[in-house]
């Protein structure tokens, strides 16, 4: 899903990289798969990981300060606080290592908010809106695992968007972007070995042909 108008931002990058996003439900084994593609791809290429929310300033509020917290704000808010921290990702992390042509592997990014967010009932039009200053990145992969499967392997602290009900909406919107070619699906309930293999495979394929 293209944001919109992010040639501002696409003008800033002078030398051109690729930009990779993962994307899955808490709990799907993402994190790991994507730290796992990098591992692979460093023997062959100059890449590196990064993940939402960030580690700048607004990123580390989310972690700490409210991922965890008792209750869960208005939907509304978090998807302005997820659209700054991203704005902050971009400018900061993303755009500097496109500037030097390394691949970008990003755990999370624009699909989050608008499928857990939109889970919430939040205009996916509006978080688009609010996302025009993010960049599209140049590919973006959802690694689709069963809610129920995923929520079983989560520990006793769960994040506040970490409810059963939630995840099983969350999965539809992924779904429907999968659908409408946004994003390329791999089955996550196949072993972690055969996961990283087709992610591996994927991405490999992609790059040679960008």
């Amino acid at each position: 899903m293209c944001t919109a108008d992010d040639g501002w931002i696409r003008k800033m990058v002078k030398k051109k990289g690729a930009f990779i996003c993962i994307e899955g439900l808490d709990g799907s084994g993402k994190t790991t798969q994507a730290k796992l593609l990098v591992k692979k791809l460093k023997k062959t290429f100059d890449v590196i990981y990064t993940s939402e929310p960030s580690k700048g300033l607004i990123g580390t509020f989310i972690r700490k300060s409210y991922l965890y917290s008792e209750n869960r704000l208005s939907p509304f808010v978090e998807a302005l606080l997820f659209a700054a921290d991203r704005i902050e990702h971009v400018k900061n992390e993303i755009i500097p290592a496109l500037n030097k042509g390394k691949i970008v592997i990003s755990d999370r990014y624009v699909y989050s908010s608008l499928a857990y967010q939109g889970a919430g009932e939040v205009s996916l039009d509006w978080i688009q809106e609010i996302n025009k200053k993010s960049l599209s990145p140049d590919l973006a992969i959802f690694i689709d695992v069963d809610p129920e499967k995923v929520f079983c392997r989560l520990n006793s602290e769960k994040s506040v968007m970490e409810t059963l009900e939630t995840q099983q909406k969350v999965r539809e919107l992924y779904l429907k972007f999968v659908e409408e070619k946004k994003l390329i699906l791999i089955n996550g309930d196949n072993s972690k070995n055969r996961v990283a293999e087709e992610l591996v495979s994927l991405v490999n394929s992609f790059l040679e042909n960008f």
